[in-house]
């Protein structure tokens, strides 16, 4: 597409150049019944140059509540930088963060993966309404990270994501889950309160997103597969020139993704996601990933279910000894090449698709082409012939448990299979007192119910639970599964996104302390040793429990959110 289309001629008066990249634009600010709107633009800084400029809208995440988004703010800048040099007119604009982390085991938790949704619909709002033709979004934490994916695929105008890049390691390679694992630990009598005390002021040295292949890099390591983010965006400290860099020309590669005609809707195809599943698994990534990815494909019409993540599996192995479940962080892996190299060996085994296009405006096999291969000596990469899993970790399992579908986070250190007896508590408080107070058992299988999207609701992380359990040493002694969901950060046997969830009358609902459960991943199944006649029985019995909220945001999203099983969204 021509760039002379977005020049106004000597007869055009200011403000009224032709559409071409200003499609969206030109409809705001040219034309004479348009002044008023003009006028305000002035106000804001707007010359008369800036007119004829296709607007990029700069979506920034930034916040002072947490690490993984308080250098946001700065990044933007560069981002709005990039695209005024690039002949565009940067907006900056803010949206919503909350932090999981805070929020972990509170009830403000519940409000987590709900701000996906606020995110994704507040970005479309302003993009709509102000006619930007263009759009940069940056996020840093779990969930702005996918609502700004969602966002950008429904809008299908030109875009880019930035990722707002990993925190460094803390003392001891430490991290935010050392902290939740130290309470366990301090609970089972293993360390003092001054050790305790000790970890806490050390693990978060600074600005950044938790440091494993938890949700947040695991989601930035997804969005760069998809085609939406530059090359190695997602494997960037935070803190560091490369991030700066990398802003600044995701603001120029919007301006030319208009120039050449490329919308997300060109990159978001049925092939990007399955390498974005490829990549996750090889990754080792978060079962978090599940629900966003099918998310986002909801958001740009692509057909995406539960069962492709089944199928991509069978082909492709664990090869990233990451945390939660691995020895290495996410800047160590920085440190060796990032997830480039491992793409191309990806591509060169035929499990990814070479021709996907990317805001690039090339293919994915063109921006692999020159990526070298990590060095010799590295140990974080492991080759095909010597994987961690030869199969995925993330393991999609039915059964009378679980009709619709649950997600494990299966890395084989915990097995491929358990029998126990529930244990079974209504939410994520009564289950933690228990742990930390020693009622749990070896052999139990910790049942974690009414945490699903309508039941909790929000369907909250389960991270302060199996934290408490890991720290007291039940981590290969207990299951615990849920309707509700688990932080990238979880490790041990569990099963979360159960589906239909306890709030609508699941089988989980069902559950009596001391039935017995069986979970196993090699026949991908999950039951209860109950009969067909027993459950029924049950069900004729069982009453909903009493919404958490009647009014306000979560209410709201209690009545609208779909299953986990669909992506748990709510623009169905």
């Amino acid at each position: 597409m021509a760039h002379s289309k977005t020049v106004a001629t000597k007869n055009r008066p200011v403000g009224t150049a032709g559409a071409g990249d200003r499609r969206y634009s030109s409809l705001v600010v040219d034309g004479i019944k348009q002044a008023p709107a003009r006028a305000m633009l002035r106000a804001v800084g707007f010359t008369d140059a800036d007119f004829r400029k296709p607007q990029i809208g700069i979506a920034s995440t930034w916040a002072d509540l947490t690490p993984c988004n308080m250098h946001i703010g700065a990044l933007a800048r560069a981002a709005a930088s990039g695209a005024d040099g690039a002949g565009g007119k940067s907006v900056l604009f803010n949206t919503i963060t909350v932090s999981d982390g805070i929020s972990m085991g509170s009830p403000g938790m519940r409000y987590s993966l709900v701000s996906r949704e606020v995110i994704a619909d507040s970005i479309e709002t302003v993009v709509a309404a102000e006619g930007f033709d263009g759009l940069v979004a940056l996020g840093g934490c779990d969930k702005n990270m996918p609502g700004c994916a969602m966002a950008i695929a429904r809008l299908n105008r030109p875009a880019v994501f930035v990722y707002g890049g990993t925190i460094r390691p803390g003392v001891q390679r430490r991290d935010i889950v050392s902290v939740f694992e130290a309470v366990g630990s301090r609970a089972a009598g293993k360390i003092s309160d001054a050790d305790l005390l000790e970890v806490e002021r050390t693990a978060i040295p600074g600005a950044g997103s938790c440091g494993g292949m938890y949700t947040a890099n695991t989601m930035a390591s997804a969005i760069e597969a998809l085609g939406l983010s530059l090359p190695a965006s997602s494997a960037q400290e935070a803190v560091s020139p490369d991030k700066l860099e990398d802003c600044r020309r995701a603001g120029a590669a919007v301006v030319s993704l208009l120039h050449q005609g490329i919308r997300p809707g060109d990159i978001l195809t049925r092939r990007a996601f399955e390498n974005a599943i490829t990549l996750v698994i090889a990754l080792g990534g978060s079962t978090n990933a599940v629900l966003h990815l099918l998310a986002i494909a909801q958001a740009a019409r692509v057909r995406l279910a539960l069962d492709d993540f089944t199928k991509i599996g069978r082909r492709v192995p664990v090869l990233a000894d990451v945390r939660p479940s691995g020895r290495y962080l996410m800047s160590e892996l920085i440190a060796i090449g990032g997830i480039q190299p491992l793409m191309k060996r990806l591509l060169q085994a035929g499990l990814l698709h070479g021709d996907c296009m990317t805001v690039t405006g090339r293919s994915l096999a063109d921006n692999l082409a020159d990526v070298a291969d990590y060095p010799a000596t590295q140990d974080i990469i492991r080759p095909f012939s010597n994987p961690l899993k030869k199969d995925s970790h993330l393991v999609v399992l039915y059964g009378n448990l679980a009709p619709a579908g649950a997600v494990a986070k299966i890395s084989g250190q915990e097995g491929l299979s358990f029998t126990g007896r529930a244990r079974t508590y209504n939410g994520e408080e009564a289950a933690t007192a228990a742990i930390l107070a020693g009622k749990v058992r070896a052999g139990d299988v910790v049942v974690i119910r009414y945490e699903g999207p309508k039941g909790g609701p929000g369907m909250r992380e389960m991270l302060s639970p199996t934290g408490a359990i890991v720290g007291c040493g039940l981590a290969d002694k207990v299951a615990l599964i849920t309707d509700g969901r688990f932080s990238g950060g979880t490790h041990g046997f569990v099963v979360g996104h159960i589906a239909p969830e306890a709030a609508v009358g699941g089988p989980i609902a069902l559950l009596r302390n001391g039935d017995s459960v069986t979970i196993d991943a090699r026949q991908q199944r999950i039951d209860v040793a109950v009969s067909a006649a027993e459950l029924k029985a049950r069900r004729r019995v069982w009453k909903p429990r009493r919404p958490f909220a009647t009014q306000g945001v979560l209410a709201k999203y209690a009545r609208v959110v779909s299953s986990a099983s669909e992506g748990a969204v709510t623009d169905r």
